[in-house]
């Protein structure tokens, strides 16, 4: 067997969102900076994105990550996140996860109970603080780049009716929208209409408005649409459905997301410095967030946040890419 048609994964998930972290088989990738990587990752080995995200290996909704080398002193890593339509500037439920899978294997050591973990991502640097009890790492928190709110009350058309939104960054952008405009609750067996009404929404924003960050102009454009409702679990304080990428379902209550709607939550003044906010998934898993200063963001009014929760390794794998395979290069049946 040809050891060069073979990658190495380990696959862990952070409340139900899967990631898939490519640990051999992905050539090192050349770049001053994470985005210099990205889009050398994209022009040249975009085939092994398709090939460990796509069936009969994934699926639509996989999601993945590549360990580089850092740019920044001090980091430990620099990470490359991977969606069903391409390259993520910066994923919480990854940070978490990722960071999971490196302390629980030995990949990175363990410093005592509280261990940081520096990522350089396409977004910024993100600060990640496990806590650890004996082999297990019991939950994460990161410190996410500056989120803010882009623009507020922003009229959609959508096959609906028109609906009032907000666009803010989370450390990529999101449309959030509520439920009770959509006249749709925030359930799994409403996925597919979810599904549907938060791409329409996600094209429509992406169609009258040209949203860029100020700082970094090649973080642009909706990444996903969060459709949010007051919480269903004891303790919760509010619901969400994120559909991101093109047409993917978070499971998980969306780490990046969270960011932007404590964002959001703060420039209304709904929360306070400090308070926590536990955010629901559409299945009803959980990450606990809270605003921890106020910064700016070019002229923009934003907040720092910290986004906390748990992952779980689910398998190691070695996949095998046979060039004869007519399906190795992935496929999607939606």
């Amino acid at each position: 067997m040809r050891l060069d048609r073979i990658i190495s994964t380990i696959d862990a998930h952070a409340a139900g969102e899967p990631l898939r972290i490519i640990t051999a088989g992905v050539p090192p990738l050349p770049g001053a900076s994470i985005l210099e990587r990205r889009r050398f990752m994209a022009e040249h080995y975009d085939h092994l994105r398709r090939t460990l995200l796509f069936e009969p290996r994934g699926h639509a909704d996989m999601y993945g990550a590549i360990l580089t080398p850092p740019v920044t002193p001090g980091a430990d890593f620099g990470v490359l996140f991977l969606t069903n339509e391409g390259y993520s500037t910066m994923c919480g439920h990854g940070v978490i996860a990722l960071t999971t899978v490196l302390l629980e294997t030995g990949m990175l050591p363990r410093r005592g109970p509280q261990t940081e973990v520096v990522y350089d991502s396409p977004a910024g640097l993100i600060r990640a603080c496990a806590t650890v009890e004996g082999e297990r790492v019991t939950s994460v928190a990161f410190r996410n780049v500056p989120s803010f709110r882009f623009a507020h009350d922003v009229e959609v058309a959508t096959s609906r009716g028109p609906v009032r939104a907000s666009i803010a960054f989370g450390g990529a952008f999101y449309v959030l929208v509520d439920a009770s405009e959509l006249e749709v609750e925030v359930l799994p067996e409403h996925a597919a209409l979810l599904t549907h009404l938060g791409m329409e929404i996600k094209r429509a924003v992406e169609r009258e408005h040209e949203v860029v960050h100020p700082e970094e102009p090649e973080l642009r454009g909706i990444y996903g649409t969060i459709v949010s409702e007051p919480p269903r679990t004891e303790g919760g304080d509010g619901r969400n459905i994120t559909i991101y990428a093109e047409g993917a379902v978070d499971r998980s209550p969306c780490g990046t997301g969270t960011s932007a709607k404590l964002a959001c939550l703060f420039a209304d003044g709904r929360i306070p410095l400090g308070q926590p906010y536990v955010h629901e998934s559409v299945i009803g898993t959980t990450f606990t967030g809270r605003v921890l200063k106020e910064t700016t963001v070019g002229s923009y009014a934003a907040v720092e946040t910290e986004i906390a929760g748990r992952g779980f390794m689910t398998g190691l794998h070695q996949f095998i890419a046979d060039p004869e395979d007519q399906t190795a290069g992935g496929f999607l049946v939606r």
